[in-house]
């Protein structure tokens, strides 16, 4: 078997795999129609209806959500690692708008037309997009043979320029045209927004015909588009800080939830933030902040106030942006921006630097901070990647600094004995790209996190298979796994723990190996959060999101890396301390009658 397609256990989803990538070796445009009876036939578990003729509501959700809105206006993908890949063929990506996608940090522009230039890590981005364009076009034309009926016609042939909400006899009506229950007619409402009335339309007018083209793929193409990454890093923090000279702990997680339990802005801005959803007419928001009050600590405050931040960020301008941004680099938290290639925020951290006066409390109950400021190490964070470009960054890291002294990564996964929101906790990772099944003891136990959770399960020593794709699951394939008691799916596990493998040892990670990472001469900690529950038809994140539900979570599992990360490094430090003699005496002592 070609190795660009690793074995997944499911023949269907191989020769799906094997198609689009001999398809993407031609230098000319495929087209997306290709792919759609090899995509139907693997009977990905999230896009459980593909071959029905009724809409999947929740592959379309799905879809949407990790593509920009601008998608019912395109009909040509262009894909690249960095920006000269698209220049040297003529495209002025850089002159294109950029586009954002709700559900999906991948940079893409649009040329305001009928062009979306796709900019991508590693293989992982092409496993992940293809299979969501087609989901997205098969969708598509279910619905527009459906809406070439008569009274959907009429109905939308009123309704230009419409911004007002679908009235309940309007939602029956599209529910029963358009053959889907009427809650998925209000999801797509809700999802789509203000183009809900637009997108039907368009979906009316033509099918959909997306062509795409691979730009540059090649494994030296990824890792240029990560060394730049890493020199935009350097050239950013200058000669301020040479992380060549620091030692490190290395932290997969988002951009938001180490910088709020650090900076303590939005404990510092209550006041403010109730005022907002006071204002905003944020009921539900309000009660749950009324029921905080009265249970006394049974729901975390904190967990809520950063749940608010981000929506009194978003809707309050650059100002307050600005003011925080400042708040944290007045205590060593710096945000760098990846300009040139993939989309990703790297955040710079020095220890010494934080004020533990804006600490959230639960970050160390009984901490003597006097030694911080004595710190020399920093908490390097990234904006957690996809599949493989985990392994290709961590890699870049692990090359340019030359004192790690751990690795943590937090992130969504699937889970299958427990329910969303839940934590896993796995020490045997199964990793699809290389066939390893990776031993080694996870620095984090239930207890780091348990008591931090008020309505999830902690699940420990569990066992991890890193998948290909979200699509890249079928019923079957999730079956075989979990006959061998693996109940976590994710996608970058393995891809960093091939990375710490050659961080280790003299030599590349091995291929279809049981490998042993208990030597590890630094921590190795992953936490994953349930997000959906594929073992449950048509039951993933097109269907719902964790919205509230995953505060929880995300927040005690970033509790217990940074607890983690402080206890380290006031032990370390500690142990630089000079030794002192519990009594002192320099006196010169008299020698007794035998000279001694």
């Amino acid at each position: 078997m070609d190795r660009t397609v690793p074995r997944t256990g499911s023949e269907e989803i191989e020769l799906y795999m094997r198609t689009y990538y001999s398809l993407l070796r031609s230098t000319h445009t495929i087209q997306i129609e290709t792919l759609v009876e090899t995509h139907m036939a693997m009977d990905s578990s999230l896009h459980f209806g593909a071959r029905r003729p009724e809409p999947d509501a929740a592959a379309l959700v799905y879809s949407s959500l990790r593509l920009p809105p601008v998608m019912p206006d395109v009909n040509y993908v262009l894909v690249g690692q960095v920006e000269s890949s698209f220049l040297n063929e003529g495209y002025p990506v850089t002159e294109w708008e950029r586009v954002y996608a709700p559900g999906r940090r991948r940079r893409t522009h649009y040329d305001g037309k009928h062009t979306l230039a796709v900019f991508i890590a590693s293989r992982s981005d092409i496993d992940d997009l293809i299979p969501m364009l087609t989901a997205y076009q098969i969708e598509w034309n279910k619905l527009h043979f459906l809406l070439q009926k008569q009274v959907v016609s009429e109905f939308l042939a009123q309704s230009d320029d419409r911004r007002e909400p679908l009235t309940g006899d309007e939602v029956v009506m599209l529910a029963d045209a358009l053959n889907m229950p009427e809650q998925d007619v209000q999801r797509l409402e809700i999802v789509w927004g203000d183009r809900f009335f637009s997108n039907l339309k368009a979906m009316a007018r033509a099918q959909k015909k997306i062509g795409l083209r691979l730009l540059s793929g090649s494994l030296a193409d990824y890792r240029r588009g990560t060394v730049q990454w890493w020199s935009e890093i350097e050239a950013a923090l200058g000669d301020s800080l040479d992380l060549r000279d620091r030692p490190v702990y290395f932290v997969s997680s988002n951009t938001h939830s180490l910088v709020n339990l650090l900076s303590g802005f939005a404990r510092r801005k209550e006041s403010q933030l109730i005022e907002y959803i006071r204002s905003r007419g944020h009921e539900d928001l309000l009660a749950e902040y009324a029921r905080i009050q009265q249970e006394g600590g049974a729901r975390n405050l904190d967990n809520f106030l950063y749940y608010v931040l981000k929506k009194y960020l978003n809707d309050s301008g650059e100002d307050a942006l600005a003011q925080q941004y400042a708040d944290e680099e007045a205590i060593g938290i710096r945000r760098i921006a990846s300009r040139h290639g993939f989309e990703i925020e790297t955040q710079v951290i020095e220890l010494s630097r934080l004020n533990p006066e804006w600490l959230d409390p639960r970050l160390c109950e009984a901490c003597d901070f006097g030694l911080l400021p004595q710190s020399d190490a920093v908490i390097l964070n990234i904006d957690y990647p996809l599949g493989l470009a985990a392994y290709e960054l961590l890699s870049r890291v692990t090359e340019n600094i030359e004192q790690l002294l751990g690795v943590y990564v937090m992130g969504k996964a699937a889970t299958l004995n427990g329910r969303i929101g839940d934590v896993m906790i796995s020490n045997v990772v199964h990793d699809e790209h290389s066939q390893n099944t990776y031993l080694f003891n996870n620095c984090f136990n239930a207890s780091d996190v348990a008591p931090y959770m008020v309505y999830g399960m902690v699940l420990d020593n569990q066992k991890a298979i890193s998948s290909l794709g979200t699509f890249l699951q079928n019923r079957r394939y999730m079956s075989v796994f979990y006959h061998e008691g693996y109940t976590v799916i994710e996608m970058e596990a393995g891809p960093y723990l091939s990375s710490v493998y050659e961080a280790v040892r003299p030599q590349r990670h091995p291929y279809n190996e049981i490998v042993n990472l208990y030597g590890a001469p630094f921590d190795i900690g992953f936490l994953h959060y349930a997000s959906d529950t594929p073992m449950s038809k048509g039951k993933n994140l097109g269907a719902g999101n964790l919205s509230y539900a995953g505060v929880e979570p995300t927040y005690a599992t970033s509790v217990a890396i940074l607890r983690r990360i402080m206890a380290n490094e006031l032990e370390r430090l500690r142990q630089r301390q000079p030794v002192r003699p519990l009594v002192p005496d320099l006196r010169i002592q008299p020698q007794d009658d035998t000279g001694r």
